[in-house]
């Protein structure tokens, strides 16, 4: 019911992770990233423990690749589940559950990985990686091209109604977190639409936080 990326920028350590489901706020539900430590996705017959989880193990020391092997020795049911995750050296691990719905397969590379279950096509995760890697520029704008790259492979069997992309950086919380719950379009490209507008803004929203008194305005009626 879905197809994903984490991906980490080797030039600015961002974090990244976007993703696609027929299935109704599948961001919500899926997409873990925590900065300085990496970023997950848990999919598939989903249990929203198991990012957390990955975050945890990779922020006590252990690489993506050990991290995974932890949670396939803690976690019940890992049959039925998809987890993708990358580490703070780029180094990323699948586990894929012998259970994972139709047509499912991943893909991964440094900074990279990619799956999906219930594929219209086998070679998705692998066209997700690549368009990653050929793309340039912000992170937001390689993980939106990835997405694409993953829809125009032939995406998910049936129409995908939600999507999300979250993006960590040096703060606490996420620099973006962007999301489409359900509709009867392409979420991607509410997603893709969403970035354009939040891109030039997402600096401006750190430094109001971190400090007000330098925050450029807030540039709605009343603050002239």
């Amino acid at each position: 019911m879905t197809f994903s990326l984490v991906a980490r920028c080797p030039d600015t350590g961002m974090f990244g992770v976007a993703i696609a489901s027929s299935s109704p706020a599948v961001a919500a539900r899926c997409s873990y990233a925590r900065a300085g430590t990496g970023a997950v996705a848990s999919q598939n017959v989903t249990d929203p423990t198991l990012g957390p989880l990955m975050l945890d193990l990779m922020q006590g020391g252990l690489s993506a690749c050990d991290a995974i092997t932890q949670m396939r020795a803690q976690a019940r049911f890992i049959e039925y589940r998809q987890v993708l995750a990358v580490d703070k050296a780029g180094g990323t691990a699948i586990h894929s559950g012998p259970n994972s719905l139709g047509i499912w397969a991943d893909a991964q590379a440094e900074n990279v990985a990619s799956g999906g279950n219930l594929l219209a096509d086998a070679r998705v995760p692998q066209a997700i990686v690549d368009g990653y890697l050929s793309a340039i520029g912000h992170i937001g704008d390689r993980l939106i091209a990835a997405m694409r790259a993953g829809l125009a492979a032939g995406g998910e069997a049936g129409p995908i109604h939600s999507a999300g992309m979250k993006i960590v950086d040096r703060v606490s919380w996420p620099i973006a977190d962007l999301r489409c719950d359900w509709t009867e379009n392409c979420p991607i490209e509410n997603i893709a639409t969403a970035w354009g507008i939040y891109k030039p803004q997402s600096d401006a929203y750190i430094q109001r936080a971190l400090d007000p008194r330098e925050a450029p305005s807030y540039g709605v009626p009343g603050d002239e």
